[in-house]
């Protein structure tokens, strides 16, 4: 375990979709409660669920604020954590039940070679050049107009070995031989770009819609994991997944599939209402004004929803995480799947 913890704090949460807010709340005690539609032997008191403050997680905060939980007889509590990381370790030490959308799938895949069995995936929100959130921004009045334009030009990725590796094959897809990136906190690349610290920035949603309507930057290009990773500008990036505890599926099934509907009542309402359930973002993410309104959402694909295109996409970012090292061994993405019994 502890070999595998030195990954956890080396790998970035790849799934952000905005800049997480600093602090963690742990879980309380767990208590009784009545669980509506499950069969009178389940009764699995508070149902702990980590998140990490980012607009990916949106089909959390809203079933948790409009009381889709609570009107399905779930006791759910949502935690918030600091970084992807946390949560994932905190379900690796059953101090969580399930994470909610956002939590990187690249931590999750750690925790899965740390914790054989450990989750089964319930969603996953894939981004591309459609669904924006990956991308690489330049200064807005930057005379580079390519990635290819990046050969011996200072470029920073976030933190961590995932992003690192991902930057590094999009030069190298590109064409730029040698590729040279620094890790750099993610808050910090507007401001880096601004100051001629670095040149561009491999970065995620919303960097790159604040630096357009502060006047510093511009994007280079969205859905770079997509084109030069999975090698399909369209194709989904699965960055980030909401899981459930192999544990708490296996022992509460009944309990399982409420909150599973109870969840896919907000995705489809993000769906139908994109607009409208923005709102949803301030107070449990660090976007609000302006921004709110702004910043892109990506997609959702339920674990009923996965074509086998979709998991063969998954698959390939997996294999990648492992042909760079970031993962010590294959994770096999179909295995990972949520199977109701």
């Amino acid at each position: 375990m502890k070999i595998h913890r030195r990954h956890f704090l080396q790998v970035s949460a790849g799934a952000a979709v905005a800049i997480a807010a600093h602090g963690c709340t742990q879980p309380q005690a767990q208590s009784p409660a009545t669980i509506a539609g499950a069969t009178n032997s389940e009764n699995p008191g508070k149902i702990s669920i980590g998140f990490w403050p980012v607009a990916a997680g949106l089909p959390l905060f809203i079933a948790e604020k409009k009381g889709y939980f609570k009107e399905a007889g779930l006791d759910v509590e949502v935690v918030k954590f600091a970084s992807a990381n946390q949560v994932a370790e905190s379900l690796i030490a059953g101090r969580l039940q399930g994470t909610g959308n956002g939590v990187a799938s690249g931590a999750l895949g750690l925790s899965e070679i740390a914790s054989p069995g450990l989750f089964k995936i319930i969603a996953a929100n894939p981004s591309s050049a459609e669904y924006k959130l990956e991308q690489v921004i330049v200064a807005k009045d930057s005379p580079i107009r390519s990635i290819a334009d990046l050969k011996g030009k200072k470029l920073a990725s976030g933190p961590g070995a995932q992003n690192l590796a991902i930057a590094q094959e999009v030069l190298v897809k590109a064409g730029v031989s040698d590729p040279q990136v620094q890790q750099l906190e993610i808050r910090q690349h507007v401001a880096a770009i601004e100051s001629g610290q670095i040149d561009a920035a491999y970065t995620l949603e919303p960097t790159g819609t604040v630096g357009d309507m502060k006047g510093i930057t511009r994007v280079l290009e969205y859905g770079v994991v997509s084109k030069y990773i999975l090698g399909n500008a369209k194709a989904p990036w699965f960055g980030g997944a909401a899981v459930l505890s192999s544990k708490f599926i296996e022992q509460y099934p009944s309990t399982t599939k409420t909150y599973i509907e109870a969840y896919r009542r907000a995705v489809q309402e993000i769906r139908d209402k994109p607009d409208e359930v923005r709102q949803y973002l301030v107070g449990y993410t660090a976007i609000e004004g302006e921004l709110v309104q702004k910043v892109p959402l990506v997609a959702y694909t339920l674990y009923d929803e996965f074509k086998p295109e979709d998991v063969s996409y998954f698959q390939k970012f997996f294999d990648f995480m492992t042909d760079k090292k970031v993962f010590s061994k294959q994770v096999d993405v179909a295995s990972l799947m949520y199977k109701p019994a």
